[in-house]
């Protein structure tokens, strides 16, 4: 007879006590080329340091080269900078982090990314420049501060180039909007057209001319990306303010493009690691977002490529603190984050024993945890007062995950106090 459910949670449960429990993951992981970690919320500090701590072992046991995270490009240019030692600037890590200035800073300037930087920086200084380990940021809102970096780089050297030429004109038509998409955004209502030719072609024209671009410092990479940046963030924008599905589709769509375009810059065998939010790696096909027509990252990168090449690992939490705001843009706050909701996936784990566990999905018992049930997400905007109306997306666990980290009771991450840009996204 199959167990139930909450059977099956207690069956299958592994220790997660210390770092030897890590071997049945690193197993399971296998030769994949892609692997997801994920996270419940933006503001828990186990999650972050849980995920570096394998992301450790996954560079110095597999042969893993680089990071991808749910940040800004240009932004997370400046980490990859510094931890492999381009340019002559000398920087603190903090100072480094001061990138990430666009609200919600605390996602990546944090003392738990603080850490892991400062030892990808020791690690790579040891490693030939083909070796060393990379970080990179591939969401898109950076619409305005990629074309910057674009004409930044063409005016120092290429000044007379066609590229050039199409960059200005591309911020030319960005400009009178102040960097605020939703500005943007209202004005596609009226000029259907706005701006697309101008970023589509000059993403065309930096792909053309990407050889002219190639340099030890990865700047071929760089215009590639910001330039995609561009045309995929327009269409985003666009798409804001008239279909929450579709723009959601584009943003996860445009972040598997990054992921390829970073993988095809250094080669077809290149491991990466990407480090998002449970709903954009765990695949969407076995939550009810498909019910929305939402499609994600770990559901296009599982379509894309062979079963063993991708392992997408959850992570989620009973109770504890977090970093979040209750509204959009306000200051971040340590919030309360109360017992799960009866019944849920993080509730049956806890019933289970109030212990850390570690929970590996395969051909014996994947069926058993492909049930329905609610798996709570967490995003920068929170208020646990409305917890049970919003927070709970309705997911077969072991359709969605390859594996899952239960942390039974977790606290806030720590931010590194930056300036904060708010744009309304």
């Amino acid at each position: 007879m199959k167990d139930t459910l909450a059977e099956a949670v207690k069956r299958y449960a592994l220790p997660f006590e210390s770092d030897a429990d890590f071997a049945p993951l690193l197993e399971a992981i296998g030769d994949a080329k892609i692997v997801l970690l994920g996270e419940a919320s933006h503001g828990t500090s186990e999650f972050y340091k849980v995920r570096a701590k394998l992301s450790k072992l996954l560079i110095e046991q597999k042969g893993f080269s680089a990071i991808a995270v749910e940040g800004d490009w240009p932004s997370a240019q400046q980490v990859n900078r510094f931890i492999k030692g381009y340019g002559k600037q000398v920087l603190t890590v903090h100072e480094v982090l001061s990138a990430f200035s666009r609200w919600p800073t605390w996602m990546w300037a944090n003392e738990e990314i603080a850490a892991l930087i400062n030892w990808l920086q020791i690690h790579n200084s040891l490693k030939a420049p083909e070796q060393k380990v990379g970080f990179y940021g591939i969401d898109l809102y950076s619409l305005w501060e990629s074309i910057d970096e674009i004409i930044r780089y063409l005016t120092e050297t290429n000044p007379t180039g066609a590229d050039l030429e199409l960059a200005k004109k591309a911020f030319s038509c960005f400009e009178p909007f102040n960097g605020m998409p939703e500005h943007y955004a209202i004005s596609t209502a009226h000029f259907s057209q706005a701006c697309i030719e101008e970023v589509s072609n000059l993403l065309a024209s930096i792909r053309s001319h990407a050889k002219h671009y190639d340099d030890e410092q990865e700047s071929e990479l760089n215009l590639k990306v910001n330039a995609l940046v561009a045309k995929n963030a327009e269409d985003y924008y666009r798409a804001m303010l008239q279909d929450n599905a579709h723009s959601w589709n584009i943003r996860d769509e445009h972040m598997v493009e990054a992921l390829h375009e970073i993988r095809n810059h250094h080669g077809e065998d290149t491991k990466i690691i990407v480090w998002e939010h449970n709903t954009h790696i765990g695949d969407a096909r076995a939550t009810t977002m498909q019910d929305d027509g939402m499609l994600n990252v770990g559901q296009l990168l599982r379509e894309q490529h062979k079963k063993e090449e991708v392992f997408a690992i959850g992570f989620g939490t009973h109770r504890g603190t977090v970093i979040a705001a209750e509204k959009w843009g306000l200051p971040f706050d340590s919030i309360d984050v109360p017992p799960a909701r009866q019944h849920s996936w993080e509730d049956l784990l806890h019933k289970a024993g109030a212990y850390d566990k570690l929970y590996v999905f395969n051909d014996t018992n994947r069926d058993v945890f492909s049930g329905w049930v609610g798996h709570r997400a967490i995003g920068v905007v929170y208020n646990p007062e409305f917890e049970a109306f919003g927070n709970y997306v309705p997911s077969q666990i072991g359709k969605r995950y390859d594996a899952f980290i239960y942390l039974d009771q977790t606290k806030a991450l720590t931010p590194i106090q930056v300036k904060e840009v708010v744009n309304d996204i």
